[in-house]
């Protein structure tokens, strides 16, 4: 297996020109390597070469890909590892594809539907109908595919949305008026079918298999728990207290290393991640009222980010996953349509000098 640098700024590992299944180095043991070994022992080229050992040595963007004048000139923010680009989704990956960058990990929580009104336009969430509004994020996700690396990971957190049909909210209780805005989509009489009252949506799963019918693998909905939600005002039915993380990937082999997230077992060897997550939600602040739980990017960043790669958020918001990847060695992309938002993520980075 040898290293080169491409034109394109990508630092790529290919092998001589054999057989997936030939030996690249005769050091390689007669019994299998443990998994916290494994990785290691691709790294050293001590391994065979097959699609799943290939996946832990992932393309990683070169350090000059970052330096692009004309990317940089289209970013609200730029440093020689941190890109903010306040605009539409699509748009920036497309400076990001023409530039050469690839990323290795996304890990994003896009807007829910019928939530939050970010006050901009083109904004995602606000859709008349919530298959409109599933159709909109799959289109984003797809436009980020040509930038992520083929064997990275994309990570989504979303929750779900009852549909109302009650009309606008009216009540002077403060905690509903601070949960509702004006008409939302779900307010209104709905179609009769899905959108009926106290109909629960079902978006994760519905976003989930529409990723799934553009060639996406789900490896795993994750679910996160909330040990303390905001208490539903309902009467009959439980109380909503969890959301979903899903991981997908576009290829069967994909980088993921178990070692910095996974669990102990007591025989004393790493277990991977369970895929259930009880975290406590992150506060809001006064410029987002929807705050990414840094502890809920932990697991997405540390798994398959590998050295010197690259992560992006696509809905930067206050900036947590930027901030995360930083202070832990990571390069890293935020996006953002809202320009308030772009300025709370160079804040969250200004925090860390």
């Amino acid at each position: 297996m040898t290293e080169q640098l491409t034109g394109d700024g990508l630092m790529t590992y290919e092998a001589d020109n054999r057989d997936a299944g030939q030996t690249v180095s005769t050091k390689c043991s007669a019994r299998s390597p443990s998994p916290s070994s494994r990785l290691a022992a691709v790294q050293n080229s001590e391994l065979k070469l097959t699609k799943a050992n290939a996946a832990l040595r992932p393309q990683v963007s070169a350090p000059d890909a970052f330096r692009d004048p004309a990317l940089k000139k289209a970013a609200f923010y730029a440093d020689d590892s941190v890109l903010i680009f306040n605009m539409d989704i699509r748009e920036a990956m497309a400076h990001l594809e023409k530039a050469g960058v690839l990323v290795n990990c996304i890990v994003t929580s896009p807007p829910f539907y019928g939530q939050r009104d970010y006050g901009v336009d083109g904004q995602i969430g606000l859709e008349a109908h919530p298959v409109e509004f599933i159709n909109s994020l799959v289109s984003c996700f797809e436009s980020c595919k040509p930038v992520l690396a083929e064997n990275g990971s994309l990570w989504v957190n979303i929750g779900d949305t009852y549909w109302s049909g009650k009309g606008e909210h009216k009540s002077g209780e403060e905690k509903q008026g601070a949960r509702r805005f004006g008409l939302r989509p779900q307010d209104k009489k709905g179609d009769g079918l899905l959108c009926k009252p106290k109909q629960l949506l079902l978006i994760p799963h519905r976003f989930a298999i529409g990723m799934q019918d553009r060639d996406w693998i789900v490896r795993n909905d994750n679910v996160w728990v909330k040990p303390n939600p905001i208490p539903d005002q309902v009467r009959d039915r439980c109380s909503m207290s969890h959301e979903y993380v899903f991981h997908f990937v576009k290829s069967r082999w994909y980088y993921f290393n178990k070692n910095p997230v996974g669990r102990k077992a007591a025989s004393g060897k790493t277990l991977p991640p369970a895929d259930t997550w009880e975290i406590a939600p992150a506060r809001s602040s006064h410029t987002h009222k929807a705050r990414f739980s840094e502890e809920l990017v932990r697991i997405p960043v540390l798994s398959t980010t590998p050295d010197g790669g690259v992560v992006l958020d696509p809905f930067g918001g206050s900036g947590t996953t930027l901030a995360f990847a930083r202070r832990h060695g990571f390069r890293a992309i935020g996006i953002d349509i809202k320009r308030e938002f772009c300025e709370s993520m160079v804040q969250q980075l200004r925090e860390l000098e």
